[in-house]
């Protein structure tokens, strides 16, 4: 995979996309980063720091959205600079892509906007790696879309894809692995998203909400069937967080699960 200041790449390990939803505080993204660099290092599991700089797709009106592009920006790059660790972000906008490039590794494209063809060109002129998260109304097959847009503008483009759940009714998702190996026959790794697929979407109250408890389940059996890595938000205390904390995993809990999935993963190869 090349990708600058991505460490461990020889261990065998599965990779790690990790962080907060968004970019809160300079202290809190420092705190999260410092303890899964910690973590991470002593594991020996490459590791990505993920963080959005705006959360343009909120349910209510009022709900928060971020604390000033350029501020959260610049707060990642120092997280990368300071811990010499790749950091990731997602765009919403085509127009915004080249603006965050300057201060990340990795652009994300959401899910909801996959199929945004504006969207994929703009981040494959950027040079940087690409995550696309599969929207959840796509199968894993109608992905392989997606990675020919991004490397149609630029063939060398590193992409991931990461399953984040199908859509199951209005207010729920679920996971099919089938989708795993399905993207993985497109050539590039593949993410599974642990957080996000159990999200419980469209809640009446207009807050997403989730089961977290189910974190470790969805873990364990990407790892199993071959997931290239896994993304996983955490915060110190996810009750507390400004968004999405229904679905994040406690700060705390990270450690004895990544050590569990690094024993599956040693298990299978």
């Amino acid at each position: 995979m090349n990708l600058p200041k991505l460490k461990h790449t020889d261990s065998g390990n599965f990779f790690l996309i990790a962080g907060p939803c968004a970019i809160e505080s300079r202290d809190m993204a420092l705190r999260i980063a410092e303890r899964i660099v910690e973590i991470t290092d002593r594991l020996r599991i490459p590791y990505i720091f993920k963080g959005s700089y705006r959360k343009a797709n909120r349910t209510k009106l009022n709900s928060f959205t971020g604390i000033g592009d350029e501020a959260a920006l610049a707060i990642l790059k120092e997280v990368g600079e300071t811990f010499t660790v790749p950091t990731l972000t997602d765009f919403h906008e085509s127009g915004e892509a080249a603006m965050a490039a300057q201060y990340v590794d990795v652009l994300q494209i959401p899910a909801f906007l996959c199929r945004q063809t504006d969207m994929l060109t703009a981040a494959a002129e950027t040079g940087k790696v690409v995550n696309i998260k599969k929207g959840q109304f796509m199968s894993g097959e109608s992905m392989g879309f997606a990675v020919e847009k991004v490397q149609s503008v630029n063939p060398d483009a590193p992409v991931f894809l990461t399953d984040r759940g199908n859509s199951f009714g209005y207010g729920d998702l679920v996971v099919d692995y089938r989708n795993l190996p399905a993207m993985q026959a497109h050539g590039v790794p593949v993410v599974m998203d642990c957080t996000h697929s159990l999200q419980q979407p469209n809640q009446t109250s207009g807050v997403t909400g989730g089961k977290p408890a189910l974190i470790a389940t969805i873990a364990k059996a990407a790892i199993a069937v071959g997931a290239d890595g896994l993304f996983i938000e955490t915060h110190p205390v996810p009750s507390e967080a400004k968004s999405d904390g229904a679905n994040m995993l406690a700060l705390d809990r990270l450690e004895g699960l990544l050590e569990q999935l690094v024993r599956i993963r040693q298990a299978i190869m």
